[in-house]
Parts: structure tokens; C-alpha cells; sequence
């Protein structure tokens, strides 16, 4: 087969390969130029590893450590029976509470007496619990105790590890409470009194209810609504500032 050639190009001499080349083709001089065409490439060096300029130190962007978990903090909502404690931990609690409540029998009259003015069908035979995070260095355990007294034996092991209460409060039936404020101050627990307005209204004024309970002004006396979710996180926060007064008088000791 006869060779094949530019019509511009020199006259490269028939047969062998020099004469269907790229140098007798286009005219270059062997050696001078990149072999094109099916030839195989030359092998070439790899590329050395990328070193950091010095002074730098790694470009690699530092690994970061795991969130701590939040601290756990054990609290407390106590009170007489049938004062809201169950509706309390119900209503604040980011996951669905765990409660013991039971249908109340004829057995109790006389015995549980949730006042005039409740619909209350259940009673708490053992103890509420709920959580809520308050941000992501904090999470509070909520213990509800049961209000009866004949389920005071409970109350040391569901105060045990616990860094405050709240006491809430009935204002037409204070008498019901005298039992929680009494356990918590002979126990040397922080505690605020909640006093749950039933309706939107007290019966009574703050002041009065301080007086009638006979709290120190050292005792935090807060009004509250046990079924309003920000509500209930005001009176905790409370609980919160006064076991960390606590803490710190502690520390300072």
C-alpha cells in the first residue's frame, strides 16, 4: 500500500515506518517533539506529597469533642392531696409523664378529701416523673410525691439525690400543705411554695398565705397556674435560683 502525505509536506521516501511518521509528515526532526498518535506515553514520576508551608502547622481542621450530655437535676413537686402536683409535671414535661394514678373507690371517703371544689375521680398511689431540658448543659427530673400521708413513708427515698421542690399550694385548703413544708424544712431541702391558682384566682393574698404557713421571707412564695406549660417553667426556674443559692452559701461555709 502506497504511503499517504500531506500535499504540502515533504516527500518522505515509501515504505518503512519513517515514511508514514509524525517528523517526515509535519516536518520535525526526530526527538524533537511529543510522539502523537498511538504511541505509548513515557512514564512519569508521581507527584510528591503535599507538604504543609512551614510555620503552619497541619491544614487539617481540628476534630471536635462529642457535646457533653446535660447535667441531670433531680426536683421534686410536692403538696397536699389533690392540689395539682399530677397536673404539674403533666404539663412541662418534654416526654409523656409517667403516672400511677388510680381510680378512687369508696374505700376513701373520709380518708381522701380533694375539697369541694374538685372533679378529682384518681388519686397517685406511688409518684409522678417527667423531664425537661432547660438548654443543653441542663435537664430536670420531676418526682411528684404522693399528697396522702400514709404514703409518707415514700418521701425519703423520692428526696434522696434531689436538689430542690416545689410545694404547691392550694389557697382555699393550706392545711394540706403543712405536712410538705415541714418534711422539706426538717430535711434542710431548698423548696419554693407554689400556690396554684385554681380558676385564675386565690383565695387568698400572697402575704396572707405567708403569714398563715408561717415561711421565712428567705422561702420563695410564688403565684402559678399548674396547667399553663410557661408557667410552671417560671416556678421551676425559681426552684433552680434557690437551690443554687444554696449551693453557693454552701461552697462559702
Amino acid at each position: 500500500m502506497d504511503s499517504v502525505r500531506s500535499p504540502e509536506g515533504p516527500v518522505a521516501p515509501l515504505g518503512g515506518p519513517a515514511a508514514n511518521s509524525a517528523a517526515a509528515r509535519y516536518g520535525m526532526s526526530p526527538g524533537t517533539g511529543p510522539i502523537v498518535g498511538r504511541a505509548s506515553p513515557q512514564p512519569t514520576a508521581p507527584p510528591p506529597p503535599y507538604q504543609p508551608p512551614s510555620g503552619t502547622g497541619s491544614t487539617r481542621p481540628p476534630v471536635g469533642k462529642p457535646a457533653a450530655p446535660p447535667i441531670p437535676v433531680k426536683i421534686l413537686v410536692a403538696g397536699g392531696f389533690g392540689v395539682g402536683k399530677t397536673t404539674t409535671v403533666g404539663a412541662i414535661s418534654e416526654i409523656a409523664p409517667l403516672t400511677t394514678e388510680a381510680e378512687m373507690t369508696t374505700a376513701g371517703i373520709g380518708v381522701d378529701d380533694p375539697g369541694a371544689r374538685s372533679t378529682k375521680t384518681t388519686t397517685t398511689v406511688a409518684m409522678d416523673f417527667g423531664c425537661v431540658t432547660i438548654d443543653r448543659s441542663l435537664k430536670l427530673y420531676l418526682f411528684g410525691t404522693p399528697g396522702q400521708s400514709r404514703f409518707g413513708f415514700m418521701w425519703d427515698d423520692l428526696a434522696r439525690g434531689a436538689l430542690g421542690a416545689l410545694v404547691v399550694v392550694d389557697s382555699a385548703r393550706l392545711d394540706d400543705c403543712f405536712p410538705a413544708i415541714d418534711f422539706f424544712e426538717r430535711a434542710g431541702l431548698p423548696f419554693v411554695v407554689g400556690v396554684n391558682a385554681f380558676d385564675g384566682r386565690l383565695a387568698l393574698e400572697l402575704g396572707e398565705i405567708r403569714w398563715a404557713l408561717a415561711i421565712g421571707d428567705q422561702v420563695p412564695l410564688v403565684q402559678f397556674d399548674a396547667r399553663d406549660r410557661l408557667s410552671v417553667r417560671d416556678a421551676l426556674l425559681v426552684v433552680l435560683d434557690r437551690a443554687l443559692d444554696r449551693a453557693t452559701q454552701d461552697r462559702r461555709a
